[in-house]
C-alpha cells in the first residue's frame, strides 16, 4: 500500500516512523514533510490545503490512503474531499472537526449533552465583560473563538489584561475568528487523553502530560508544546471511567444525535481536580508533541489501527503498548513563540544513535541544495526516548540536545518535573 501523510511537523514524522513498521506498507510521501521525514520517506512540496493538487499527486502514485496530521486541513474539509472521490483518508469530515475549530461549538455540545467543562460567557462588546467578572474571581481564561496554532488562550489575573486581550481578538488578531469568550479557570493537573473511533465505537490510545508553556516550572507564553511524556501518571481505573462515561461517551453519542459520525482521533485536553474530570478542549488530532511518545509506546501495528476506523470495526482492534515510559524534548529557536531567527545550519545530527527507545523527530527543519539541515521554523527537533525510567528517558533526552547544535538552540531541561523533580 502506498500512502500520504499531511503535515511537516514532528507528529507527521512520528506518525512517518511508525506507519513504516506495518509489513502492509510499500512506500509513504509526505506532503510536504521536513528534513526528517525526507531521509525515511519521500517528501512532496504542495500547499496542504490546495486539495486539488493533493489529488493529482495521489492518483499520480497510486496512493491508497491518507493520513492527515494538523488541524487545519481538516477544519478545512478535506476529509469531505476525498471521501467524493472515493479515496480512503483518515481523520473526521468538516462538521465534526468542528469540535476544534470553533471553541463555541465545543461549547454547545458540552451545554446540550451535560459533559463537565468550565464556565464561560461569550463577549460581542467589550461592555459585558464585568457581566460575567461578577460571577467568578480571577485568573480567569480568554479564549479566541478558532484555530490559532495553541496561542488563542491566555490565562488573565487581572481586568486590564482581560480587557487588552479580549479587544485584540475582537479586532482580528486570529485570521480564523474574532469572536471571544471568557472561561472560568479550572484548577488542578492537566491530562492528554486520546481515543480512536469508528463514529460509534472507540478504543483509548494512550494518554499523555503536554507542556505548554515555554520557560521552566511553566511560566511565560503558551507554545504549541515544549515537550510531553506518557503515559499520564495521573490516570488510574477510576478515573479513566468518569472520562469514558462523563466525556468521550456523551461526545460521540451526541454527535450522532446531531446527525454527524465522527470518525479518527479524538483528543481530549482535561482538567483533572480530586479525582474529577473536566473538559478544556476537543482535538481531532493527534497532539504535538504527545503524538511523538504515544509512537513510541505503541506496540501495535499503526495501520491496521487507522484502517479498522474507516471500515467501523475498531473493537476488533487489540491495542498493545510498551510498559515503559516515554519523553520527548522539544528544541526550539530562541524567540519562540514570538520572533526568531531562521536558517541556521543544525549539526551533529548524524551522530545521535536512533533506534525502537530514542529517536530525534524533525519538525521546523528543512534540507538545502548542499544538503545542510536548517532550523527553519519555532519548533525545531523533538528527542524522544523511551525508558524504563521517566527520569532516566528526560536524562537522555536532554543529553541528545545538548550534543546537537546550532545557533540560537532552545529548549526546557523540566520536562516532566511534577513527577520527577517533586
Amino acid at each position: 500500500m502506498n500512502i500520504v501523510i499531511i503535515g511537516s511537523g514532528g507528529r507527521e514524522h512520528a506518525l512517518c516512523y511508525k506507519l513504516l513498521k506495518s509489513s502492509k506498507i510499500n512506500k509513504i510521501y509526505c506532503i510536504p514533510g521536513n528534513a526528517g521525514t525526507d531521509e525515511i520517506a519521500t517528501n512532496i512540496f504542495a500547499d496542504i490545503n490546495d486539495f486539488d493538487e493533493i489529488y493529482k499527486i495521489v492518483l499520480k502514485l497510486n496512493v491508497e490512503l491518507i493520513v492527515v496530521g494538523p488541524e487545519i486541513p481538516l477544519v478545512n474539509g478535506i476529509v469531505d474531499y476525498f471521501e467524493k472521490k472515493n479515496i480512503k483518508i483518515f481523520g473526521p469530515n468538516k462538521k465534526c472537526s468542528q469540535l476544534e475549530g470553533s471553541k463555541f461549538f465545543m461549547k454547545n455540545i458540552c451545554k446540550k449533552y451535560n459533559i463537565p467543562s468550565a464556565k464561560y460567557f461569550e463577549i460581542s462588546d467589550i461592555n459585558q465583560i464585568e457581566k460575567f467578572l461578577s460571577s467568578v474571581s480571577f485568573p480567569v481564561v480568554v479564549k479566541s473563538d478558532g484555530l490559532a496554532a495553541g496561542k488563542g488562550v491566555t490565562i488573565c489575573n487581572n481586568l486590564d489584561e482581560v480587557l487588552k486581550d479580549v479587544q485584540e481578538i475582537l479586532d482580528g488578531k486570529f485570521k480564523s475568528s474574532n469572536k471571544v469568550f471568557i472561561e472560568e479557570f479550572l484548577e488542578g493537573e492537566e491530562l492528554s487523553y486520546f481515543v480512536i473511533t469508528d463514529g460509534y465505537d472507540y478504543k483509548c490510545l494512550g494518554t499523555a502530560q503536554d507542556h505548554k508553556k515555554i520557560g521552566e516550572g511553566d511560566v511565560g507564553l503558551n507554545t504549541g508544546g515544549m515537550g510531553a511524556y506518557s503515559p499520564s501518571k495521573i490516570i488510574n481505573n477510576k478515573l479513566e471511567n468518569k472520562i469514558q462515561k462523563e466525556i468521550i461517551e456523551p461526545t460521540l453519542n451526541g454527535l450522532r444525535k446531531e446527525g454527524l459520525i465522527y470518525k479518527g482521533i479524538l483528543y481530549a485536553g482535561l482538567m483533572i481536580n480530586n479525582g474529577e474530570p473536566k473538559l478544556i478542549e476537543y482535538n481531532i488530532r493527534f497532539g504535538d508533541p504527545e503524538c511523538q511518545v504515544l509512537m513510541m509506546r505503541l506496540n501495535s501495528d499503526l495501520l491496521e489501527i487507522l484502517i479498522s476506523t474507516l471500515e467501523n470495526k475498531i473493537l476488533e482492534q487489540k491495542i498493545t503498548w510498551s510498559e515503559n515510559d516515554s519523553i520527548t524534548v522539544v528544541a526550539a529557536n530562541k524567540g519562540y513563540p514570538e520572533q526568531y531567527k531562521k536558517n541556521s545550519i543544525i549539526k551533529n545530527l548524524d551522530t545521535i544513535k536512533v533506534d525502537d527507545n530514542q529517536q530525534i523527530f524533525h519538525a521546523g527543519t528543512t534540507r538545502d541544495k548542499d544538503g545542510k539541515i536548517l532550523a527553519t521554523g519555532g519548533r525545531v527537533l523533538n528527542s524522544t526516548v523511551l525508558s524504563k525510567s521517566l527520569s532516566v528517558a528526560r536524562k537522555k533526552a536532554n543529553e541528545i540536545l545538548e550534543n546537537v547544535k546550532w545557533e540560537n538552540k532552545y529548549y526546557r531541561k523540566d520536562i516532566g518535573f511534577r513527577v520527577i523533580d517533586k
